[in-house]
């Protein structure tokens, strides 16, 4: 991973859970006891949010009885829509303490703290033993990661044998690098995209079959045109996570991800898997 403290500084204020609950506060929303679906709009910190989730849940079934993993898991909002819907038991792990921190409060809030944990530590080194998780998914995470060959590798380690995983990440598009800065990196000091080709490649070399992969482009296309037209509406955004993490940065990078999107820079993409 690149400078792990330069990463956690990207997306790290020591602010979060105090802007997060000015936000639901102004939104009518009790910030001591939001339900899942209230805090939606705000804790979804991936391309097209709320929606993109449950397509990847779309794609897995869960019992209560599963151990799910989240590779990446911020402040926490799939966490909790995959143990609300399917009642499983989900683990979280991400490199920013203060993701962590805000995580477990939001969970407590909202009465999942039996069902969810969030650990802090590094997705090339975690700490969980083999074959431990029944799935995994990862959404919009290894931008950040130059070793994708170590993390699908240790994604694999800990996955049960015939176990799901679902990476959703941002590609790298024919058309040259992002424009900076990003909602994953600033610079490309800290940002590491890879092909689809390049993408599915490493996957298989870890020991994953791919049962499905799709380039969501036409998804974000579809999805940011019809965010532009709720705000021209005068109504409010159906996605205000990048608000929430970078604050006066979001504009900028939400601008820069609409044009690259449409030049064809990045390439959001969804792989279904399974662990050999």
């Amino acid at each position: 991973m690149a400078d792990e403290t330069q990463v956690s500084q990207h997306y790290s204020s020591g602010t979060l859970l105090e802007r997060l609950r000015d936000l639901l506060a102004a939104e009518g929303v009790d910030p001591d006891r939001p339900t899942v679906e209230q805090l939606a709009p705000f804790d979804q910190f991936h391309g097209r949010g709320l929606e993109a989730t449950e397509q990847v849940a779309n794609l897995v079934s869960a019992s209560p009885a599963d151990q799910i993993l989240d590779v990446g898991s911020g402040i926490g909002g799939p966490a909790r829509y995959f143990a609300h819907r399917f009642g499983c038991r989900v683990t979280g792990i991400d490199l920013t303490a203060e993701f962590c921190e805000v995580a477990r409060a939001l969970t407590g809030a909202v009465g999942l703290a039996d069902r969810i944990t969030f650990q802090q530590g590094n997705a090339l080194a975690m700490p969980f033993p083999g074959a431990r998780f029944d799935g995994a998914y990862s959404l919009n995470v290894s931008m950040n990661i130059a070793d994708k060959a170590g993390l699908y590798r240790e994604i694999h380690r800990v996955l049960k044998p015939g176990a799901w995983f679902v990476l959703a990440e941002v590609a790298q598009g024919p058309a040259g690098p992002p424009t900076y800065p990003t909602p994953w990196a600033k610079t490309a000091e800290t940002s590491f995209l890879a092909t689809p080709e390049e993408t599915h490649a490493g996957l298989a070399a870890a020991g994953f079959t791919i049962v499905r992969a799709r380039d969501t482009a036409a998804d974000a296309a579809v999805f940011t045109a019809r965010a532009r037209a709720r705000i021209a509406r005068g109504e409010k955004a159906p996605f205000q996570a990048i608000q929430v993490i970078h604050a006066e940065h979001a504009r900028e990078m939400a601008a820069n991800g609409a044009r690259d999107l449409a030049a064809g820079k990045i390439i959001p993409i969804e792989i279904l898997c399974r662990a050999q």
